[in-house]
Formats: structure tokens, C-alpha cells, sequence
């Protein structure tokens, strides 16, 4: 069965056909006549009485056509109310059909679905539109389904027809496959009926169900973080496949201010517990941080445009490809002489990518390790690109956007320049073996094409995470800058002249400063010449060697 909401675009055009179709049969038997056995029927519009647009009927609210329009003008449009909308823009918020008209293509319709859901529902309490607008609309060319708070009625709480709402909006998109974006302006559950709308089966829980699953079947999940996003809410965008927050009114927390102070006794605000700044540099939950509403928005278009856009045929031959804005020559230049000393991955980005764009994801959080999506030749490719040594939270990073690309059919690039993992104590206790096994898992179970480049080292674990000959890229190149080892040279010199000192010492022997040089260079020499990409490829691990040039 065809799913009904799904019209738009190519069932249209059938209907189109169809009606065409039929005109054409009816003139064609009119024109043999009744003896020809041809079905000869009857217009409708022949037979039933003329009526007007504004002819009432009776609907099953017992309200005629033109008091149903009235109601939707008067209770359901303009949500909460003047003061609270009022209240609303105060804030520097766009009222929530407002951010909807923003976030699809211009002029496209939106079909909002269960406009009077909560209406005359619950004594006393106005509630337009359930506290919740769902509908489908054309988000960068593609059908998607938008669920939204409305801040203005009741703080966006969770009332039963709400969570029965925005339940019933999530089964349509599972139903006729359609991508998810959340505009999260919301309190959490309404308290005074918290019996009604959290324990059972289809309350609040299912919508986070509801999202793990349609994130694991391809089915795009996007947050838009606009204000409140309050207890169990905050999965909302913890759970989704990427998150925007907006500086200043958006705000993530499982516990707020109120709770805080009253289990703790801490006293702090909303932007320092769960703010954008907090979320998109510290805790990772939010990956992209907008200024104000608009520009939201704006980065929901884009992710959603980008989930979408994968294509397969490549144009190699680059007639209609943006070069990069930057010459590749100057790639060797980039690179610093000493080994030890850093650089911006970033600069070997600009001179590869396509018109040299970069949409960073997760920019504030974990600089070191660069992720972000760009195009090849007009292939979408993921970017995961060393910028220092890997920390647990980069490690992090690395995984959820592996397992993204993994997702949305998007090949992965690897730009290998790595230490290996950070060492100490300190990070030890904070389970960094544990964050490691996570980006090496989700590289082994990736199913997408993986093209690996080692541009300067590659050691260690590190090798492992970024993808290494172990893990079956489906190309590997190295740079003849490249050295790939347990360890660097400047490393295994340190750690085996400790060794063989020590070793010295508990046997009572004595070790000169000029044995112990020596000794340190001829490891350093050692390594880097096994850790050498000509000793790698004459050793049969098949490495693709090309000069900077040739890197695109």
C-alpha cells in the first residue's frame, strides 16, 4: 500500500497522468458512441448538487467547515498567546512556525498533520496544537519530517496528547522513510501528570526508541537545540546523529539549575551547567554551534543537505569541480622540517577539497582531532585528520563520526600524522584505553570505502585508529615523509637507552654520557629506517607511494 503522506512529487505526477489519462478515454468513447461497447458514463459533477468553498459541513468535533477554520485561526495559530509570544521574541527566539517557514525550501508547503490535537482536551489548560507542530516539509530538496516544541504553551512540556503527537509523528516518518529534524524548545514532562506520560510503553522513552532505531536503519535524526532541553529530554539531541545548539538560549541538562541546588547545594545557571559553549567545547553532546535562531537553522539545511547528497558517479575529469582555492605545490611547504613541530591540518585540507570547503563537525570540541565533511571531485568524503596526539574525548569525536559516515554511505579519508594515544596517569584513570577501543572499533566495523594517507608519522595505536594497513583501507598512501612504527625514532630512543641504563645500574656497571648517546642514535637510526615507507613496501605491506602533488 502507498503511503498516503508521501504525495507530494511523484504521486502527483501520477494522479496527473491518471486524470489525463481518463479525459482522454472519455472524449475517445463519446466520440464512437453508445453502440460501440465502450463504457459511456455519467459526469459526476452532473449528477451532484453545485456547492460553493464555503458551503459548512459538519466535522466530527461537531464543528462546520467554517467554524473549523475559525478555530484553527483564533486557538491553534497563534500558539500561546500574545503575552507569551511576546515573552518569546524577548528572549531573541523565533516563534515556532516561524522557525519552521525558515527551516524549508522557500515556498514549499508544509502539511501539518494533527492540528487540534489537544483541544477542548484538558480543563482549564489551553493547549494549541497539543504543545507540539509535526508535519512534513521539503528541507534541501528532500521530504522530511519536522517535529517541534512550542516554548509558548505551557514551556514545550510533555503532556499526554504530546508525547502521543510526537509518537504518532515519528511512526510516519519510520512508516514512509523519511529523515527526522527536532526543533527542541522544551521543559521535559509536565509534572502534575508525570503518571500519565512516563512509566508505560508508548509515553516518553519511546521517542528516544523510536530514535536509536530509525538512526540505525539510514534514517537521518537531527537536533536543533533552540532553548530548553530539560531530564529525559536532553537524549533528544545526545541521541541524535548531529546536534546544534544555539549560544545563549539553548541549553542541555538532566538536571537544572532548581534540581542542582536542591541535591547539591550547588548554585550555577543554565549557560554554565548545559550552555552552547559547554556542550559544543567540553562535553561533545552538541556538535555545531549557532548564533542565534536563523543561523540554526540555516546549519540544519545543511546537514540534512549533506545527508542526502551522497553521489556515486564521480566527475574525474573535473569540468564541473570548484579547485581547491590553494595550489597543491605548495603542500611540502606546509609540512615543518622538524618532525616534532606542529602544523594546521587544516592547510592540506584547503589545498584537496573542492573549492577548498570544509563543514567542520564538532569543531570546539577535541581539536585534535579534525572531522568534517568536503567533496572530491564531487564525491561527499568524510575527513578524519590528526592535528596532535589523540585524548579520550578525541577518540570520541573519531567514533561518532565514523559510525556517521558509516551510516549515510559516505567514504571516509584518513590524513594520518599521529603519536599515538596520550600516556600518563591521569588519563590512564580516565579510561583512555576504553575511548581508544571505541574509534578502533568503529573503524573495523565501518562498511564504506576508506582511503588512508600518512603524511608524516604514524605510530602506535594511533596507526590503528586512523585506519592502518590492519584495518583493510581500501588504498593506503604515504608520503616519502612518512614513518610508520610501533613508535617514533625520538620515542623508542628515549624509552630503550632508559631501559638498558636501568638495567646498567642494577648489575653495578657503569655507563658513560658517550655510550649512551650513541646508543640513543642507533635506535633512533633503526627505527626510522624500518619505520621508512621504501623499507615498508619492501617488506610486502603494499603501500601506494605518490608525491604531494598528486594527492587529489
Amino acid at each position: 500500500m502507498r503511503p498516503v503522506l508521501r504525495w507530494r512529487g511523484r504521486w502527483v505526477k501520477m494522479a496527473t497522468a491518471e486524470r489525463a489519462l481518463a479525459t482522454q478515454a472519455m472524449r475517445a468513447a463519446a466520440a464512437l458512441g453508445s453502440d460501440s461497447g465502450a463504457f459511456v458514463g455519467t459526469a459526476l459533477s452532473e449528477q451532484l448538487p453545485a456547492r460553493t468553498r464555503d458551503d459548512p459541513f459538519e466535522s466530527r468535533l461537531g464543528l462546520s467547515s467554517i467554524e473549523l477554520r475559525r478555530v484553527l485561526e483564533e486557538s491553534v495559530f497563534p500558539c500561546g498567546g500574545r503575552v507569551s509570544m511576546e515573552r518569546h521574541r524577548a528572549r531573541g527566539k523565533l516563534p515556532v512556525r516561524e522557525r519552521i517557514n525558515r527551516l524549508i525550501d522557500s515556498s514549499s508547503p508544509f502539511l501539518e498533520l494533527s492540528q487540534l490535537a489537544g483541544y477542548r482536551l484538558y480543563d482549564g489548560i489551553d493547549l494549541p496544537a497539543g504543545g507540539v507542530i509535526t508535519g512534513i516539509g521539503r528541507v534541501s530538496g528532500r521530504l522530511a519530517m519536522i517535529i517541534a516544541n512550542d516554548a509558548t504553551s505551557k514551556g514545550g512540556t510533555y503532556f499526554p496528547i504530546t508525547i502521543k503527537k510526537h509518537l504518532r509523528a515519528q511512526q510516519v516518518a519510520h512508516a514512509c522513510k523519511l529523515p527526522c529534524i527536532y526543533l527542541v524548545d522544551s521543559g521535559g514532562a509536565y509534572l502534575p501528570l508525570q503518571a500519565d506520560v512516563f512509566p508505560d510503553r508508548d509515553h516518553f522513552g519511546r521517542i528516544f526508541f523510536n530514535q536509536a532505531r530509525m538512526s540505525a536503519q539510514g534514517l537521518a535524526q537531527i537536533s536543533v537545540v533552540m532553548g530548553s532541553c530539560t531530564a529525559g529530554g536532553a537524549y533528544v539531541p545526545a541521541m541524535s546523529d548531529e546536534a546544534i545548539i544555539v549560544r545563549g538560549t539553548g541549553s542541555i541538562f538532566l538536571g537544572g539549575p532548581p534540581l542542582v541546588k536542591a541535591a547539591t547545594g550547588e548554585v550555577v545557571s543554565s549557560e554554565e551547567l548545559g550552555g552552547a559553549e559547554v556542550h559544543c567545547s567540553k562535553s561533545g553532546v552538541a556538535d555545531h554551534f549557532a548564533e542565534s535562531d536563523a543561523h540554526a537553522l540555516a546549519l540544519a539545511r545543511r546537514a540534512l543537505a549533506r545527508h542526502c547528497a551522497n553521489r556515486p558517479d564521480l566527475d574525474v575529469d573535473g569540468a564541473n569541480v570548484d579547485a581547491p582555492l590553494f595550489g597543491p605545490h605548495e603542500l611540502e611547504q606546509i609540512l615543518p622540517d622538524n618532525p616534532r613541530e606542529q602544523y594546521d591540518v587544516r592547510e592540506v585540507l584547503a589545498r584537496v577539497l573542492d573549492g577548498s570547503m570544509f563543514h567542520e563537525f564538532k569543531k570546539l570540541f577535541a581539536p585534535t582531532l579534525v572531522t568534517g565533511f568536503g567533496r572530491i571531485f564531487a564525491q561527499d568524503v568524510g575527513i578524519v585528520a590528526n592535528n596532535g596526539v589523540l585524548f579520550g574525548e578525541a577518540a570520541r569525536k573519531g567514533a561518532h563520526f565514523i559510525q556517521l559516515c558509516d551510516r549515510r554511505d559516505i567514504p571516509l579519508l584518513f590524513l594520518h600524522d599521529i603519536t599515538g594515544f596520550m600516556v600518563g596517569k591521569k588519563y590512564e584513570h580516565a579510561g583512555i584505553a576504553s575511548d581508544g577501543a571505541k574509534m578502533v572499533n568503529a573503524v573495523a566495523c565501518s562498511t564504506v570505502p576508506k582511503i588512508s594517507l600518512i603524511v608524516r608519522g604514524s605510530f602506535g595505536a594511533g596507526n590503528y585508529a586512523m585506519c592502518g594497513r590492519s584495518f583493510d583501507p581500501t588504498f593506503l598512501f604515504s608520503w616519502p615523509s612518512a614513518r610508520i612504527s610501533v613508535m617514533s625514532g625520538e620515542n623508542a630512543a628515549r624509552v630503550l637507552t632508559t631501559v638498558q641504563r636501568d638495567a646498567k645500574v642494577q648489575r653495578g656497571e657503569t655507563w658513560s654520557a658517550e655510550e649512551e648517546q650513541k646508543h640513543e642514535e642507533q635506535v633512533r637510526e633503526r627505527f626510522d629506517r624500518e619505520g621508512c615507507p621504501y623499507c615498508t613496501y619492501d617488506n610486502y605491506a603494499f603501500f601506494e607511494h605518490f608525491d604531494a602533488e598528486w594527492l587529489r
